[in-house]
């Protein structure tokens, strides 16, 4: 079916024509994997491609076996190709969603690591950047993943370097946030193949306000949103953030963003309505029930990996906060 040629893309068209690209694209899908996720993706490509008037870009679906794949959201999608027999593509994807334990997980991560044995570019959407890493994939490349799973990659893989930023392209290897910032990856492609007026005008189509780059963060701590706040205050809560294993004293924190801890408590105060303290506090206590729900690592040890040295604070602390025992998380379904 040709594609619809919106008014006044003549000049992209012949942009598109100039340039001669031919793109394909595999999403290879898990069971309950991220619809919002996948669509945000191939929707970003199917719009570059009806403003250039011609099919530049093009997609086709896998999983292990090739038989359709259930999303979180229960709609059930349509496989082109199963593992086994997935053709040449420019890069493959991964999507997932909040479950890392699925049918046919062996022979997925079995299909990665042969892919990467032969220098296939591979991406992921979400948690897929999880299997990447147990396939062996990301070894020595930098990535990133939904902030609701980071605690529990870098608990895992510790080795790998995991920024907790919107995308990341590190030569063969494309990682994303997912949900949104799967807009922003292909749109970063997209930019790479064929400029940033194209680029712009996609994200016109969808009313994405801003292109984000792979040097903003995702949002993190109870406060997601810090977008019109202080950029001292965006410095001090990211260094947070990174630092909930070892937290850094009142006096550290104040000295990185070059003010004293009076100025940073009235900082605080001022937009978040919370002390420093006890905002850090939120943080680590985060990252704690994120350890418990997602990984089998022992209760002590996610205290310790918050930066607790007592089980008993760390026990009080999060009945405090959330108005539940640690050990009630393990009985919890998510």
């Amino acid at each position: 079916m040709p594609v619809s040629q919106p008014p006044h893309s003549a000049d992209l068209h012949r942009m598109g024509e100039a340039k001669q690209v031919r793109r394909q694209f595999a999403f290879l899908l898990v069971d309950k994997f991220s619809m919002f996720s996948l669509a945000a993706a191939i929707d970003t490509f199917r719009s570059a491609n009806r403003l250039l008037g011609r099919d530049v870009y093009s997609w086709i679906t896998v999983s292990a076996d090739g038989e359709a794949v259930m999303a979180s959201n229960g709609l059930p999608i349509k496989i082109d190709y199963a593992v086994a027999d997935l053709p040449a593509v420019d890069i493959t994807f991964v999507c997932v969603g909040i479950s890392l334990e699925f049918p046919g997980k062996s022979t997925v991560l079995a299909a990665l690591r042969s892919w990467g044995r032969r220098g296939a570019a591979l991406g992921a959407l979400a948690a897929g950047s999880h299997l990447l890493a147990e396939a062996g994939q990301l070894d020595g490349h930098r990535c990133t993943i939904h902030w609701e799973n980071r605690a529990s990659f870098m608990e895992r893989f510790p080795e790998i370097e995991c920024t907790g930023n919107v995308f990341e392209i590190d030569r063969k290897r494309y990682t994303c946030a997912g949900v949104t910032t799967s807009i922003d990856l292909m749109l970063e492609i997209v930019r790479g193949d064929l400029g940033a007026e194209l680029a712009n005008e996609v994200a016109n189509q969808f009313q994405h306000e801003r292109i984000r780059s792979a040097g903003d963060r995702q949002r993190t701590g109870p406060e997601r949103d810090l977008t019109g706040k202080s950029e001292k205050l965006k410095k001090i809560v990211e260094l947070m953030a990174d630092n909930l294993d070892e937290p850094y004293s009142a006096v550290q924190l104040a000295n990185a963003a070059g003010l004293s801890v009076r100025q940073v408590e009235r900082l605080f105060l001022r937009h978040l309505g919370v002390t420093p303290g006890r905002y850090y506090m939120r943080l680590r206590l985060e990252r704690a029930r994120e350890l418990l729900r997602q990984t089998n690592m022992p209760i002590l040890d996610v205290a310790i990996a918050t930066g607790f040295t007592s089980h008993s604070y760390f026990a009080q602390s999060y009945r405090q906060q959330f108005d539940r025992p640690p050990s009630d998380e393990r009985r919890t379904t998510y």
